[in-house]
């Protein structure tokens, strides 16, 4: 007779954003019965940061969904049931039905227990009622030594109580990252605790010279952004006067990390207006240019490029603050974030070592990046490591604003709206497309005279694009 401490597998939630403690599932792929495979994407949560999808880590057929869509749950909780061994012909774990005397999901375990790494030991509250008719028999984990559990349990085949031949430790979303970016994790050398392959371990055996990865930042800006999906208001009565919206997902981050800037970095926000007629001429030429072809061509990328090649001229403003060391980090790379509006609120992603590509790629990279975007499909490692940002107030017809920097950058620069105004040209009143720049800056790495020279520089460019050639 199989042992059903065994023969079924628990999935925990795990914890995809490095450092967050709850998730919420927005959609499950898979329904009681259906057959998986390891690695397949089995749910979609959304967390802090972003939507993602889990895959996995069990081949088996799908025994339990223990939550309902629409359900927050806790980093370390067991999400879903996996019968890894089917067709055995043995009595299944007791199933919950209505009406039953509630008893503890699984019984405690004595003394120390291995730990899923990444998926923390937070132990759900959620209870769980015993079959009518059966009685209520706690769920007793596997004896086997904690290396050879930790060992089955990264692999997706913990509980057999033996060790098997040895696979390289990593969570499910990072053995997923290996197989998309083909990567053989045998290869990949370990620097997360216990030996644990992580992220930036991937990347770093993807990329022979990776950018040196920074803490995850959460989304910033006081930019209007719709409200996040999956955060319906609290049903209220007809002729009610006011409507009240749970504060959870994207917009809780984004809450967390505005109060955090805004009492941690000491801002200043300068601005400057211009005539970026010739701007906005070349954005014309380059739409009929054969090697732009395809390419996502707006005023924004021109304002990228001129903001990279400024950050060039001035590369002190690139930096971050180490409180904890009590240091002035100075990034030899740029990672320049992006703020999109998405219906889940507002994100902001990163383009890795902008300051490196050529305007085609900087191109498709933001095309890439938008369209990611607003298809909710940006990761969190996208939202990671970034060094300085834009924000496109322009957009809804603002004419500039006083952006708020995402934690752990120097500088965000917000760009308003494009419009046809009278402008002194050449000694004569004429219609020209002016806009507003303003940059806002950190003021302990930043001081008036370098965060006027980057602005400066900025507004130089856009309205003498040839600039864009003889500065870099």
């Amino acid at each position: 007779m199989t042992d059903t401490s065994t023969r079924f597998r628990e999935f925990k939630m795990p914890d995809v954003g490095e450092g967050l403690t709850e998730a919420e599932i927005l959609k499950w792929y898979v329904q009681p019965g259906d057959t998986v495979t390891d690695g397949q994407v089995v749910c979609e949560v959304e967390t802090a940061k972003a939507a993602v999808e889990l895959p996995i880590p069990y081949d088996g057929v799908v025994h339990e969904l223990r939550f309902e869509e629409g359900t927050t749950v806790d980093v370390g909780t067991s999400i879903i049931t996996i019968d890894v061994a089917p067709g055995s012909g043995d009595a299944a774990p007791a199933a919950a039905e209505p009406g039953a005397p509630a008893v503890e999901e699984e019984a405690k375990p004595q003394g120390r227990t291995p730990v899923l790494v990444g998926y923390g030991v937070a132990e759900s509250s959620t209870k769980r009622r015993a079959r009518k008719g059966t009685p209520a028999v706690p769920e007793q984990a596997a004896p086997q030594p904690a290396a050879a559990a930790i060992q089955a349990e990264m692999n997706g085949h913990g509980g057999t109580g033996t060790a098997t031949a040895a696979r390289p430790l990593a969570k499910p979303p990072v053995r997923k990252l290996a197989k998309d970016l083909g990567i053989d994790l045998a290869t990949v050398t370990p620097t997360g605790p216990d030996g644990v392959i992580t992220r930036e371990d991937v990347h770093a055996a993807a990329a022979p010279a990776p950018a040196p990865v920074q803490p995850a930042p959460v989304q910033p800006q006081a930019a209007p952004a719709e409200p996040v999906a999956g955060v319906q208001p609290t049903p209220v009565a007809a002729g009610a006067r006011e409507t009240r919206i749970p504060i959870k997902g994207v917009r809780k981050a984004i809450a967390s990390a505005m109060v955090g800037s805004a009492f941690t970095a000491p801002h200043v926000t300068e601005f400057i207006t211009l005539d970026v007629t010739r701007t906005m001429k070349l954005v014309d030429e380059l739409k009929a240019d054969p090697d732009m072809a395809g390419l996502r061509v707006n005023p924004l990328l021109l304002i990228a490029r001129a903001l990279l090649v400024a950050i060039r001229r001035n590369p002190e403003v690139n930096a971050a603050w180490d409180e904890a060391n009590q240091e002035i980090v100075l990034k030899q790379y740029v990672n320049l974030g992006i703020a999109a509006a998405t219906p889940r609120g507002l994100i902001v992603p990163n383009i890795k070592d902008a300051h490196d590509k050529t305007l085609p790629e900087l191109a498709a990279a933001l095309g890439e990046l938008v369209s990611t975007a607003r298809e909710g499909k940006t990761t969190p490692v996208a939202m990671q490591g970034g060094t300085v940002t834009i924000t496109n107030v322009g957009v809804f017809g603002v004419d500039t604003g006083t952006p708020i920097l995402n934690p752990g950058e120097s500088a965000i620069l917000a760009v308003g709206a494009i419009k046809l105004q009278p402008w002194v040209h050449k000694g004569k009143v004429k219609p020209r497309q002016v806009t507003t720049l303003a940059l806002s800056f950190d003021h302990r790495l930043v001081d008036g005279e370098l965060g006027s020279k980057v602005l400066a520089d900025v507004a130089a460019i856009l309205e003498q694009p040839k600039r864009l050639i003889t500065w870099a």
